[in-house]
């Protein structure tokens, strides 16, 4: 609990700003010396690539603590492990919140496991922040106060594949995988939305798979037989991995679209090979730390420097790694802005407040914005190609 002699000192900085600072009962998970927040994330399971992601923000957060902590307080993050199964979610958001007594929840991974949560924390009124999922519907603020995204979002980018499609390929003929749920579903939705109405007919074959299945080559096989020319993988990186090298091994020789939460080179295209994954085309919002490009970029380089000091090598080019980094920046950004209240109430206010702010690994010109109204941060991607080595930008960056 906060001393006397601490909230009196708060309370004196409080006046001093011109507003009372919040009571430490209102602050849950907060003392004067730590702030504890929760997240799970799949470090088992079949998005378990996406593990690195938690790993590299207890690493940034154990770097912050050690310069000193948010105002004196250290960041102690919970990260659990929910093997991307919605029960198992339940059964540890509900251990972070009830036992843990953490403030908020930060960053959780995933459009089914996030979704298992959420009516329980806006019921509780715990802030489920910058969740790493671009589903749709977890920009909502008039029916889920509490829960804020992060990425861009899904139907956005396959709109936008959309339009690219028409404007290349206009005759196209398309298939796509998507995973059976809200994830996958999202994609079809943004894909219709991009071709319009009058060229829905372009879209001639879907396959969709489960989690639980061990591959997905019959699906691609499927689709390949359907005489589609344009192949768009909306799948995460264990399944797309196997779609890339699946349709390259079958010799479909289809222009090949990949939703970007799997367009890591570490994690995705060296385990398809990169050579099965020449020619591949995403849209994407952050920075290829494989491009040359960067090397004298600002960003690039603090970025650099603290994965060569808190990571390790191979986490260099690992765009799950960069999304932890950028995701790890904008919280303790929101944190400072708190000040002195750390309730649940004004770190929500402050999350909903963001204007212009610019991430390290963040493509030029793309930035950070959120309102009352506003839950989606980032609405913003370019399009890029895989060129055996490194991604290749191409073409402005668009508005979601």
């Amino acid at each position: 609990m906060t001393t006397r002699r601490t909230f009196l000192s708060g309370a004196a900085a409080g006046f001093a700003a011109g507003l009372l600072p919040a009571r430490a009962a209102d602050m849950p998970g907060v003392t004067d010396k730590e702030i504890k927040i929760g997240q799970t994330m799949p470090y088992s399971g079949p998005a378990s690539a996406y593990g690195v992601i938690g790993k590299t923000e207890t690493a940034y957060f154990k770097m912050i603590n050690e310069q000193g902590g948010i105002n004196g307080r250290m960041i102690n993050l919970i990260s659990l492990d929910d093997a991307y199964s919605p029960p198992k979610t339940v059964e540890q958001t509900r251990r972070l919140i009830e036992q843990e007594q953490v403030a908020f929840l930060f960053n959780p991974l995933g459009t089914p496991p996030c979704l298992a949560t959420r009516e329980y924390l806006n019921q509780k009124g715990v802030p489920q922040l910058f969740v790493a999922t671009g589903a749709a519907t977890f920009s909502d603020p008039e029916h889920f106060k509490w829960t804020v995204g992060f990425q861009p979002n899904y139907q956005t980018e396959a709109g936008i594949f959309g339009k690219h499609i028409l404007a290349t390929k206009p005759n196209a003929k398309i298939a796509v995988l998507y995973q059976n749920d809200g994830f996958g579903k999202d994609y079809l939705i943004g894909l219709r939305a991009g071709l319009g109405a009058d060229k829905a007919g372009m879209l001639i074959k879907e396959a969709s798979y489960e989690t639980s299945e061990p591959t997905v080559d019959s699906q691609v096989a499927s689709l390949q037989g359907s005489g589609a020319d344009v192949f768009v993988i909306a799948a995460t990186p264990k399944f797309a991995a196997q779609a890339i090298r699946k349709s390259f091994d079958l010799g479909w020789d289809a222009a090949r679209y990949v939703t970007d939460v799997s367009i890591s080179i570490a994690s995705v295209l060296k385990a398809a090979g990169f050579d099965k994954a020449k020619g591949l085309i995403t849209a994407n919002y952050g920075k290829d730390a494989s491009d040359p490009r960067w090397k004298d970029d600002p960003g690039f380089k603090q970025y650099k420097d603290f994965v060569d000091k808190q990571m390790s090598a191979k986490d260099l080019v690992d765009s799950n790694v960069i999304y932890g980094y950028d995701a790890a920046i904008c919280l303790v950004h929101v944190l400072k802005q708190c000040g002195a209240d750390l309730s649940r109430e004004n770190i929500l206010r402050q999350a909903t407040s963001l204007k212009d702010f610019d991430l390290p690994m963040l493509l030029p010109g793309i930035k950070i914005n959120t309102s009352s109204s506003n839950y989606s941060p980032i609405r913003q991607m370019q399009l890029q190609s895989f060129n055996g080595a490194s991604w290749e930008l191409f073409g402005d960056v668009l508005q979601g």
